[in-house]
């Protein structure tokens, strides 16, 4: 890896992160690209050269259960979505 590249993931990242929370937010915003993005645009590109429809989506809202149980700065955990499209009883296992 050649410090170019390293100063352009840095820039994307973190910016002009001048507070905690801004170096916080970078990291987070690159640990998540790292396990979760990358890896879901590969998967998806293989879909699209098999000739299959693909559709992409961030989800970011933040659901209203979650308020008190994870801190603010968080907007969507990972499967925050599941509740939004097959609805909460899905998730209650009294249905």
């Amino acid at each position: 890896i050649t410090s170019e590249v390293v100063d352009r993931v840095y820039k994307e990242y973190m910016g002009d992160a001048e507070s905690p929370a801004q170096v916080r937010d970078g990291l987070l915003d690159a640990i998540g690209d790292v396990y979760f993005v990358i890896s879901a645009v590969e998967v998806a590109r293989h879909h699209r050269d098999a000739g299959n429809p693909v559709y992409f989506y961030e989800f970011q809202h933040r659901p209203s259960s979650v308020d008190g149980l994870v801190p603010e700065f968080v907007k969507a955990d990972h499967g925050a979505e599941i509740a939004f499209v097959f609805g909460k009883p899905f998730l209650a296992g009294d249905v």
